[in-house]
């Protein structure tokens, strides 16, 4: 892997007075210093977003795309450096850094340049009520205006970035305030939409803390936020001052469920996997294993043998390592105090269970068992590389475990036997089940992505991941009409008996229980 290039001094907002230090978790090394952006200057970035953005709509969908699409370019072009300016500020593996940020937003880049138009058209409505037939019905959608997008430290390109991207194609000028953990991505991609020919003060980065990510809800139109169930609440909360709708996906513990007809070798790579892939720091990961009985042992002993097998360090290059750092400093206690928590109430640690020795901040590859919803580590979202695995008697106690949470964010399902799968799957309280796999619904962007419960508010992809950013309008057109309509004043009894015949003809002929 190449040396990290550093992001050149692009348009950035703040002073740098008061800046803070970006640390690559994997080695304990300060990279660079950004700085934190005050209320007062939050405040002037959206005056120009505003200013900026009437320009940026006008463009229209082919204007708008064709920046997007050499964004697009730029990404591939690029992509190593993104990834190496990524697994600097994460430590996450270079694989995690390609697979589910460089191919996210590539993708994505073309999706929304294609599919803005198609989903923002204007659509013609036929309808059954008598007293606006003839009329023509349109609803139309225009963006908001300025987006505000708060982002998290695990995706920094996909999570963060990448929300910006709809917003950006349905018209709407867009800040981004990006974790104060991991902002030299979203500063990247800063410059990347200058080279394109982004007009100026269109998108904006905004790198600093809390207080700045705070401000910026006071000053937009819609805010969309990533992060956890905590914050997210505090975001609403600040948004109902200013009654600015908001768009929230917040924290999950997804539950997998393994049949005991399930392809038990598959079963055991998808838990590996999906459990400690990006260092188990994704927000839909496998969190919880609900095993039925007969294939229980065999399940737990493949588990342990692949997690066993796992390579975890500071990424090198690519295939150096499978697992890399706990990225957010106080995560590595929160996985620990997890661990912990189960051990004391009689969990057993088959592999892991403790933070990694030498340099960096690393959690070892853990496998818990004799698990139950007694344990954090059951309840809470732990958000790293653990795996409780609990094993269950049928799959009607595995669904009133899963359905045993506040959060519905994602959800899994292992059997051979499809129908079955589907049919469990649509009685798990989650925005996503998948059967036989886990996390790939998020790279189909045509489908909605949100949670459930405690997990979050709207969805991102699909035709709602972009009308969010647009307010809806209804357009009534009526072209020909008398001078005065029947219903209209004054009230006369003979008009009133019409209406009233009417009515029950209309809608007093339907059969009778």
């Amino acid at each position: 892997m190449a040396t990290v290039q550093q992001t050149p001094a692009v348009s950035v907002n703040g002073s740098g007075a008061d800046g803070f230090p970006v640390q690559n978790p994997a080695t304990g090394e300060i990279i660079r210093t950004v700085p934190n952006t005050s209320p007062d200057e939050v405040a002037a970035a959206a005056e120009r977003a505003r200013a900026a953005q009437p320009g940026w709509e006008a463009l229209g969908f082919e204007g708008r795309a064709r920046i997007l699409r050499r964004a697009q370019k730029w990404v591939i072009d690029h992509a190593e450096r993104i990834i190496d300016t990524i697994v600097s500020e994460t430590g996450k593996t270079y694989e995690d850094a390609q697979l589910a940020e460089i191919g996210y937003a590539a993708a994505a880049f073309g999706f929304w340049s294609k599919m803005a138009p198609e989903y923002l058209a204007d659509e013609k409505v036929r309808t059954a009520s008598p007293l606006v037939k003839g009329r023509r019905l349109v609803i139309r959608y225009r963006p908001v205006g300025v987006v505000g997008v708060i982002g998290p430290w695990n995706f920094p390109l996909t999570n963060s970035f990448g929300d910006c991207i709809p917003a950006l194609a349905a018209g709407n000028a867009v800040i981004l305030k990006p974790s104060e953990v991991t902002p030299l991505t979203s500063l990247l991609m800063l410059e990347m939409l200058q080279d394109c020919g982004m007009p100026e003060n269109v998108f904006q980065v905004i790198t600093g803390t809390g207080e700045t990510g705070a401000a910026l809800v006071d000053h937009v139109d819609y805010v969309m936020f990533t992060g956890s169930t905590k914050t997210g609440k505090k975001v609403l909360a600040r948004a109902a001052e200013t009654l600015t709708p908001v768009g929230l996906e917040l924290g999950g513990k997804d539950p997998m469920i393994v049949l005991s007809d399930a392809d038990v070798d598959r079963a055991a790579n998808l838990a590996a996997y999906y459990s400690m892939n990006n260092g188990g720091q994704v927000c839909i990961s496998v969190e919880r294993v609900y095993v039925e009985a007969p294939v229980y042992d065999e399940f737990v002993g493949k588990v342990v043998e692949k997690v066993r097998a796992l390579r975890q360090g500071k990424p090198v290059g690519p295939g150096t390592v499978d697992v890399g750092a706990v990225i957010f400093p106080p995560q590595i206690d929160t996985i620990d105090a997890h661990v912990k928590d189960a051990v004391a109430k009689g969990a057993k640690v088959l592999i892991g269970g403790k933070p990694a020795e030498g340099e960096g901040r690393f959690y070892e590859p853990t496998v818990l068992v004799d698990v139950d919803h007694s344990m954090t580590c059951m309840t809470e979202e732990t958000f790293g590389p653990t795996l409780p695995i609990m094993k269950v008697a049928d799959a009607e106690e595995a669904i009133r475990l899963a359905n045993d949470s506040p959060y519905g964010l994602a959800a899994s399902v292992v059997t051979k036997n499809t129908a079955r799968g589907e049919a469990i799957a649509r009685r798990i309280e989650s925005g996503v089940v998948c059967v036989n796999d886990v996390q790939i619904n998020y790279t189909a962007l045509e489908l909605p992505m949100g949670g459930w419960k405690s997990s979050g508010l709207g969805s991102r992809h699909g035709a709602n991941g972009i009308r969010k950013y647009c307010d809806q309008q209804t357009v009534l057109v009526t072209k020909l009409a008398p001078k005065k309509d029947l219903h209209m004043f004054p009230y006369s009894a003979r008009n009133t008996k019409i209406f009233g015949k009417l009515t029950g003809f209309l809608y007093g002929r339907g059969k009778r229980d």
